[in-house]
């Protein structure tokens, strides 16, 4: 039988950015600062990025959320009209990442799906430690489904969605929601992280050269977690959660070259398993992260087509002319 390596699953385009960035020699997240780390992030973030489309709307605010904080909060919308709004979470290991990060995905996903998104920029680490970036999460999707219509927004039709980090908090929320009787159309989830530990194949697999290191993995929930209790709440790890029946319709996007492609694949089958509708695109040959590679890597402008066919379909809206 034919092993192949996990290099080789790489498409071309995949490969060259790697070699490139390779080339570049920055230094890797988990020799750095969180400061140092999120000004490398967001210095890098816009480089392989798509063109910005551009909005009718893009405006900033804030969301009240419990200790009397303000969570910053960006609205994007391709009209003026009362449309259903997307939530999203942003990735970057619960340290790193922000809303400038994902701006163009953002704008894109308003953009391609025809809604409004809302941005939110949660509480990072270690300044704020497990679980305020949930709290974070869950307070703001609680209060967009209050006061959206003072937004000019529909608040009876809203998705959470996420990528990496901000997938957990996704499908956390998702969970959250179902308890609180909050409808939600779907939940949005790119290569969300789902397990309490980093013991999967593609943990393994995939720990070295591929965008997201093991080290840096590990880097990363050392600033985010409290203590080894952290990584056993559901909160943090989706797949630890009681029960996933009559939560909302889930859609996957999922890196094959990524190490958190298993436990994606394990979230969508226990959903799956409850009962619930789940749409699941695995992106050949790429790595974590290339949906904001869009200028390079084809599969990701292959995957926010397909995430915002996903949402039109969750809200039954029109394809945008």
């Amino acid at each position: 039988m034919h092993f192949r390596t996990p290099e080789s699953l790489l498409t071309p385009a995949m490969r060259d950015v790697l070699s490139r960035m390779a080339r570049a020699g920055r230094a890797p997240f988990h020799t750095l600062t969180p400061q140092q780390a999120r000004s490398a992030y967001e210095a890098g973030s816009g480089v392989l990025e798509i063109s910005k489309p551009a909005l009718a709307r893009v405006e900033d605010f804030s969301i009240p959320v419990r200790d009397d904080h303000a969570v910053p909060a960006r609205l994007y919308a391709p009209s003026a009209q009362a449309l259903p709004v997307l939530v999203y979470f942003h990735g970057g290991g619960f340290t790193i990442g922000s809303i400038a990060t994902h701006d163009v995905l953002c704008r894109q996903l308003s953009h391609l799906a025809g809604c409004a998104v809302v941005s939110v920029d949660y509480r990072l680490a270690p300044e704020y430690q497990f679980p305020t970036a949930a709290h974070d999460a869950w307070d703001a999707l609680q209060w967009l489904a209050g006061h959206a219509a003072e937004l000019g927004l529909d608040a009876r039709h809203l998705a959470v969605g996420g990528d990496s980090a901000g997938g957990t908090l996704a499908a956390m929320c998702a969970l959250l929601a179902r308890d609180a009787g909050l409808p939600l159309a779907l939940q949005l989830l790119f290569y969300p992280g789902c397990a309490a530990h980093q013991d999967t194949a593609s943990h393994r697999r995939f720990a070295k050269g591929f965008v997201l290191d093991e080290v840096d993995i590990s880097w990363f929930f050392n600033h985010y977690l409290r203590g080894p209790a952290d990584r056993e709440d559901w909160r943090f790890a989706p797949l630890n959660a009681a029960q996933v029946d009559d939560v909302a319709p889930a859609w996957f996007g999922l890196a094959e070259c990524d190490p958190l492609v298993d436990e994606g694949l394990m979230y969508a089958d226990r959903l799956r398993a409850a009962g619930v509708a789940v749409d699941l695109e695995i992106y050949r040959g790429v790595t974590h992260e290339f949906i904001k590679m869009g200028r390079i890597i084809p599969e990701a402008r292959h995957a926010h087509a397909d995430a915002a066919r996903a949402l039109r379909h969750a809200f039954h809206l029109k394809h945008p002319q």
